[in-house]
């Protein structure tokens, strides 16, 4: 016998359908966010520009490793914005557009959360590299607590990244 819905049933699961909508707001928040973090480039970018003559070289470095940080934050934002919107909202219409990201058109949750522990695990080798440049205005530790937090990060996208792969049929080559 075929199950046969009710009004109040079809309704409420439209009404749990639509609720998606109510993302929205968070990854236009995000891209706000986004916005605050290329202020801070460009405030950073122009300090390392003005002021370049009166730095040495690992003052340099560390500034460079901060707007490399910077970029794959914002990096990091887009693919939250683009894959969760992509995912959890509502397909992008974007047709035959050239500068449509490869990844795009294959992203799940499982993708979308092994590229984000990429995306973690570098932002977080960003920190320990800039850690370790300076080391000695920072405590021993300080130092083995980054570098267990990034073992951590690794560790998490290894095991994503295997269940991902559990997870997913094989695919052909």
């Amino acid at each position: 016998m075929k199950h046969i819905p009710n009004r109040l049933e079809t309704g409420l699961e439209s009404f749990i359908f639509w609720s998606r909508w109510i993302q929205v707001p968070l990854y236009l928040g995000l891209i706000v966010a986004q916005c605050a973090y290329v202020w801070s480039f460009l405030k950073e970018l122009w300090h390392l520009v003005h002021d370049v003559n009166a730095m040495g070289e690992t003052q340099i470095m560390l500034i460079v490793l901060g707007l490399i940080d910077v970029v794959m934050l914002s990096n990091l934002i887009i693919m939250v914005v683009i894959g969760g919107y992509e995912t959890f909202v509502s397909k992008l219409d974007l047709g035959t557009h050239e500068d449509v990201p490869e990844w795009l058109s294959h992203v799940n949750a499982g993708v979308l959360k092994v590229k984000l522990a990429t995306a973690l695990i570098s932002i977080s080798g960003i920190h320990l590299l800039k850690g370790f440049i300076n080391a000695d205005a920072i405590k021993v530790e300080t130092l083995a607590s980054q570098t267990a937090i990034h073992l951590v990060f690794l560790l998490t996208a290894i095991g994503l990244a295997w269940v991902d792969r559990l997870m997913t049929p094989a695919r052909s080559h």
